[in-house]
This record gives C-alpha cells, sequence and structure tokens, in this order.
C-alpha cells in the first residue's frame, strides 16, 4: 500500500466521528433563547393547563343555567299488610300483590336567585383572567432563568477566548525563556516558572469549559433542543444601554407588570365575592315539571295490581329566613377580604417601584463599571507590554513579568464579565418593569 493511500485513509478514519457524530451549532440572540424556551419549558406547559382548568371551570358554571333533569326507577318486594285492631285484640292479614315498581322523570328549573348564576359566571371569568396574569409571570420568570444561563454561557465563552489568547502570550514568553536559558542568562527555575503559568492557564480553560458544557446542556433542556446542540451567543455588547430616566421604568411596570395586574385583579375577585354573599338575602324561585308511574294502587281497598300514573308542573319559592342574620356577617368578612386586597396592592406596588428603582440604579452602575474596567483592561495590557519589553532587555526578572500577565489576565476577564454584566442588568430591569 503506497503512503498516499495510507494518508487518504487514515483521514478518512481521523473524520469518520466528525462525519456521523458531530455537535450541532446553533448561533441565537438572547431574544430567541426566550422566544423558544415561552415555547418549550415545561414549566410552563403546567401553567397553560391552569388557564385551560380554568376556562372549563367557567363552562361548568355556564351549565347552571340549564335545567336540572333526574329519572328514577326502583323496583321492590311488597310484602303483605296486616290490620290491627285499635286494641291490639285482634288481627288480620291483607294479601297484597307482591311486585313493586315505580318510574319518574323530574326536572328543575332556578328562575331567580338574585343573579346568583351570572354572578358565579363571572367569579370564573375573574379566575380564568387570574391563571392568565399567572402566566404571564411564569413567563417572565422562565425567560429571565433562561436569559441568565444564556449570559453565563456567553460569559464563559469570553472567558475561555481571554485564557486562550493569555496562554499564547505565555508560549511565546516561555520560548523566549528557553532560548535564554540555553544562552545560560537565566536559571532552571525561571523556564519552571513558565511551564506552571501555562498549567496554570490550562486548568482555568478546563474548568470554564466544563461548566459551559453543564450550561449548555441546561438550556437545552429549557429550550426543548438535542442535548447535544451547541449553543453560540451572538447577542450584541453595545446596544441595550439606554439613557431613559428611571420614571419611564417605574410607569411601565405599573401598566405591564403582572403581579401588579393580578393583585388589582383580586380587588375585583373580592367585589364579585361580596355579590355572590348578598344573593343569599333573595328568595329562591324555581320551576319544576315531572312524571311519576307507579305500581301497584295503594290508595283504594283492595289494592290494585296496577300502574297508576301522573304529572306535575309548577314554581316553588323558598328563603332561607336564617340569612336575614347570617348573610349580614358573610358580607362583612367579604368586605374585610376587599380591604386586605386593596392593601395587597399597594404593597406589590411599592415592592415593584423598589425592585424597578434598584435594577434600573444596578444598571445604571454596570454601563459605568464597564466603562471603569475597560480603562483598567487598557492600563494592564500598557503594564504588561512595558514590563515585557524591560523583561526582554534584561530590566525585569521573571516574577514582575508573571504579575504584569495576572493583572493583564485578571482585568480581562473583569471587563469580559461587566460586559455580560451590562445585558444582564438590562433584562434585569426588564424584567422589573413586566416588559421582558
Amino acid at each position: 500500500m503506497t503512503n498516499n493511500v495510507k494518508t487518504a485513509l487514515s483521514l478518512v478514519i481521523a473524520l469518520f466521528p466528525a462525519l456521523f457524530f458531530s455537535q450541532q451549532i446553533k448561533q441565537m440572540t438572547a431574544g430567541e433563547a426566550a422566544d423558544m424556551a415561552v415555547k418549550n419549558h415545561q414549566q410552563l406547559k403546567v401553567a397553560v393547563q391552569n388557564i385551560d382548568i380554568a376556562k372549563q371551570s367557567t363552562t361548568i358554571a355556564k351549565l347552571q343555567k340549564l335545567p336540572n333533569i333526574t329519572a328514577s326507577t326502583s323496583q321492590f318486594y311488597l310484602g303483605d299488610a296486616v290490620a290491627i285492631d285499635k286494641d291490639f285484640s285482634t288481627s288480620t292479614n291483607i294479601p297484597m300483590p307482591h311486585y313493586g315498581s315505580s318510574y319518574a322523570v323530574q326536572a328543575t328549573q332556578l328562575i331567580f336567585k338574585g343573579g346568583l348564576v351570572n354572578r358565579s359566571i363571572e367569579m370564573a371569568g375573574l379566575r380564568e383572567q387570574l391563571s392568565e396574569l399567572d402566566l404571564e409571570k411564569n413567563k417572565l420568570d422562565v425567560k429571565f432563568l433562561v436569559i441568565s444561563n444564556y449570559l453565563d454561557v456567553y460569559k464563559m465563552g469570553n472567558q475561555e477566548t481571554v485564557f486562550q489568547n493569555n496562554k499564547k502570550l505565555a508560549q511565546e514568553r516561555l520560548k523566549n525563556i528557553q532560548k535564554f536559558y540555553q544562552q545560560g542568562m537565566v536559571t532552571r527555575n525561571e523556564v519552571i516558572r513558565g511551564e506552571l503559568a501555562i498549567k496554570n492557564l490550562d486548568q482555568g480553560i478546563l474548568t470554564l469549559m466544563n461548566n459551559k458544557k453543564i450550561l449548555n446542556y441546561n438550556l437545552n433542556i429549557a429550550l426543548g433542543l438535542p442535548s447535544e446542540t451547541e449553543i453560540v451567543p451572538v447577542e450584541s455588547l453595545t446596544d441595550k444601554e439606554s439613557v431613559i430616566g428611571m420614571d419611564y421604568y417605574i410607569e411601565l411596570a405599573h401598566d405591564s407588570n403582572p403581579q401588579l395586574k393580578s393583585a388589582k385583579k383580586n380587588i375585583d375577585v373580592a367585589d364579585k365575592n361580596i355579590e355572590i354573599i348578598k344573593t343569599d338575602q333573595m328568595p329562591t324561585l324555581s320551576g319544576f315539571g315531572g312524571y311519576t308511574l307507579q305500581r301497584p294502587v295503594m290508595t283504594r281497598n283492595p289494592v290494585l295490581d296496577m300502574y297508576s300514573g301522573g304529572w306535575q308542573a309548577g314554581v316553588s319559592l323558598s328563603y332561607n329566613i336564617d340569612n336575614l342574620y347570617k348573610t349580614k356577617e358573610k358580607v362583612k368578612l367579604g368586605e374585610l377580604q376587599k380591604t386586605q386586597a386593596g392593601d395587597a396592592v399597594t404593597l406589590v406596588q411599592q415592592n415593584v417601584d423598589m425592585a424597578v428603582n434598584a435594577a434600573y440604579v444596578k444598571y445604571q452602575e454596570s454601563i459605568q463599571q464597564a466603562d471603569i474596567l475597560n480603562d483598567s483592561k487598557r492600563l494592564a495590557e500598557e503594564n504588561y507590554k512595558i514590563t515585557e519589553a524591560k523583561y526582554l532587555n534584561q530590566l525585569a526578572v521573571q516574577a514582575e513579568m508573571i504579575d504584569a500577565q495576572n493583572q493583564k489576565l485578571q482585568s480581562e476577564l473583569d471587563f469580559a464579565n461587566a460586559e455580560i454584566n451590562v445585558l444582564y442588568q438590562y433584562y434585569n430591569l426588564l424584567k422589573a418593569a413586566g416588559t421582558l
């Protein structure tokens, strides 16, 4: 076999796993990741089912407008009757037909109960709206969780790039140290320090890669992607800075935050509950009708082994007199619950305002920190270049060189983290406002 053939076969064997088991790479922005989470996250699927349950409850409440219809039958054995004299001195056995049966159909329709049915339907509709607001809150939580993981993957990718770049510089420096060592200009421990610096960088890269794999796997589950998919963040790091004042976000939160909307909706629920309680003060008016067929006929003597049938229709009016003093206390309870719901709105609004204020301040701080750390990174890079020039000219020792490299590495990592932190604080602000 010629060398060319061997080389070709070796290349095919090397490429075979990559061809059939290659990792799928998917680029996406934070917004795209959030949209995929809304469609595929298991927690939201459960929340959507709560809406379906609430809608079905509303449908069931509407069924109260339909009449109640019952059909019944009974089959029984009828024993002989015994007629006993009033002084219990004598008794007479009266033969009876032993087989008995009855059949009945009965329908009732509520005509009036102070609007109880309509108010019950309206209450079910309010609970349906609350479940929808719960879904909106869950969407915010899931989006922010996914975006946080997405930004962590982004951060680790940037950190890995920083480590790799510094490793290249460390390798170049090690080559120079080895030349100096061969020329007898430095001792063996200088070479060892350079090698140890590279090993430390390798350890950092290994830890980052493994942490990134863990987060990437979790993201794939949340987004409904194959577990082997590698997510590559492509979110812009420069277009999230905003000069809009905090008042804008406060007003936005008052209009959009689902927790605040839910708290306000609870006041409507409390009002509707009071209306339902007050219906107890009203009489109940119902219509009814039915037909009954029964055997034997026991309204005459001797008893006839025949069916007797009859129908009836009419209205019934009833009123629970105890509601005159019970309903008053129930209404008082409902009023207390409404007051509590109103206070809860104030509390939730205060919490939302504080959350928006904190998120806004932290967002502005993250922008300023990124600017400061960018300057620090520039100074550390300048210091590294000066120290490297001095070292190459034997005007600085290896310890100074390693110290300059560590400062450069740390400043670059801090700036990479700061850039991602700007995005994180921006999305945290949108979450607090309820518009993420």
